[in-house]
């Protein structure tokens, strides 16, 4: 059923004569007849009685009124409902963060959602290179990722982020040339390397270049167990200094000032990527993470 048809239809009901509707609908008399007699031949009879008084509905007319005025009612929420959705506001934007974002992300998801009320944004915590194989395949629209990245990735620089030493005792020396001896026995408490190999491999990185050697003697899935953990006083735990935000009051987090302890964070999306949230949601991080 054409729409434009049925608006010309409920035009005529509205102004009960074909010379007071094709002006208001912007068209002459005949182009208004031929529109309402291919609406007839559609619809299988006659939709009007035309006399001196104008024109009135027949019963196929009446029938066809209440259906026609709940069609157009639809298209226009459509159309409105398309244009929100060009314009980025509606729509379902996936996003992605990892530890060292782990504060940073859901600021960013609370300022979209307040800005986008109608729009549904979801957040979830995966590693960095999961949060890339997800961006290859659409899953993902933006992701919240250790740096760098590929050249195939537009990318948006946000913050750097440092390994510190988790403690509920005596805090490490700040002096990282002596951390590796201040170490040295203790237990250690580590994220499982599946659950952060980007973490993991930082981590390895700076133990190579301190020398450091220490017992791994509990693993965790999460972070926030890793910090429960030292603060039961199972161990010490390397954790991104991001993570002080989550960590217990209990526990304190020492930065390393080494250089191998250091790494960029930035959000990530594909090039390619047609969601129009994505461009909304890009001057929100931005912002946030100003």
């Amino acid at each position: 059923m054409d729409v434009r048809l049925l608006r010309t239809f409920l035009a005529v009901v509205e102004h009960r004569a074909f010379s007071r509707a094709a002006p208001a609908s912007a068209i002459t008399q005949p182009a208004l007849t031929k529109q309402i007699q291919a609406l007839e031949a559609q619809a299988g009879g006659r939709l009007f009685h035309r006399g001196r008084h104008g024109a009135t509905l027949t019963d196929l007319g009446r029938i066809l009124l209440p259906e026609a005025r709940d069609l157009v009612r639809r298209a226009d929420a459509l159309a409105v409902r398309m244009n929100r959705m060009a314009r980025g506001e509606i729509g379902r934007l996936s996003v992605g963060f990892g530890l060292s974002s782990i504060e940073v992300a859901p600021r960013a998801v609370a300022a979209f959602r307040q800005r986008f009320p109608d729009a549904d944004i979801v957040l979830d915590d995966m590693s960095s290179q999961v949060q890339l194989e997800r961006l290859a395949t659409g899953e993902l629209d933006v992701g919240f990722v250790r740096m760098p990245v590929g050249e195939d990735w537009e990318r948006l620089l946000l913050h750097a982020d440092r390994l510190a030493i988790a403690t509920a005792g005596d805090a490490p020396p700040e002096d990282a040339d002596h951390v590796a001896r201040w170490a040295a026995g203790r237990p250690c408490v580590a994220l499982a390397q599946a659950r952060g190999p980007g973490l993991a491999a930082q981590i390895e990185e700076l133990r190579t270049a301190l020398g450091v050697d220490v017992e791994v003697v509990q693993e965790a899935h999460d972070l926030q167990t890793v910090l429960a953990l030292v603060a039961a006083g199972v161990g010490t735990a390397f954790v991104p200094a991001g993570a002080g935000s989550i960590a217990p009051a209990q526990v304190t987090l020492t930065p390393v000032d080494h250089p191998a302890a250091a790494w960029q964070i930035g959000a990530v999306w594909n090039r390619r990527a047609d969601n129009p949230l994505i461009g909304n949601f890009l001057p929100i991080i931005r912002g946030v993470a100003a």
